[in-house]
């Protein structure tokens, strides 16, 4: 969840649940003032009023449900205390996808701090956490630089005994890296954003 000018880089998320999930339409929008994204947990206290904002709208303009495209899952807890339509954190969503693929789950994240909202589900399936050297934020991995560090850190975590592996960013869905990710790891390799649209498209269709 970044604060984004580019039509085409806004929307990236929205057209991969669209394109894997063809029953879902996505209407992309961002939260404002947050040009880095949410990289600690001081952006994510600052985001999580904005994001509520965000799903209030989306609710009084009808929408059937909400994604939180960050896997972090800020104020997805607060939002779903006061709105009726469901909202999906991509975290959550994530971690919880994890569990149906193995027991000993690795994460790679962006920066060193797993999510609390992953680390929350998996519990002690959580056996192994890396991150790329010199990440900082989300428009790191944009960089030639920042995909080759994450690529590295994939080699680590999958070294280490792991079933799958979670990324632990929605950045990673931006630059498209579990497609590639998943040519060397030898494990499955999750995406977050497919995760929690795979989850939003599961609950539509039992309401």
């Amino acid at each position: 969840m970044v604060t984004l000018t580019d039509e085409e880089v806004l929307n990236k998320h929205g057209r991969i649940i669209m394109e894997a999930f063809p029953e879902l339409e996505v209407v992309s929008r961002c939260i404002e003032d947050q040009p880095y994204g949410i990289y600690d947990r001081e952006s994510e206290e600052v985001a999580k009023p904005k994001v509520l904002r965000l799903v209030r709208r989306f609710e009084e303009e009808g929408f059937d449900a909400v994604i939180v495209s960050c896997a972090a899952d800020p104020a997805v807890d607060e939002a779903r205390r006061v709105v009726r339509i469901p909202v999906v954190g991509a975290g959550s969503a994530v971690a919880s996808l994890a569990l149906a693929y193995g027991r000993r789950v690795g994460i790679l994240n962006l920066t060193e701090e797993t999510p609390e909202a992953i680390r929350r589900v998996l519990g002690p399936h959580l056996v192994a956490e890396a991150s790329p050297r010199g990440v900082r934020n989300t428009l790191d991995l944009l960089r030639d630089w920042g995909q080759r560090a994450a690529f590295e850190a994939l080699k680590e975590l999958t070294a280490r005994g792991v079933d799958v592996v979670v990324l632990g960013c929605t950045g990673y869905s931006t630059i498209e890296f579990a497609r590639r990710a998943r040519e060397v790891a030898g494990v499955p390799v999750l995406d977050p954003v497919l995760a929690a649209g795979a989850v939003t498209l599961g609950i539509l269709k039992q309401r």
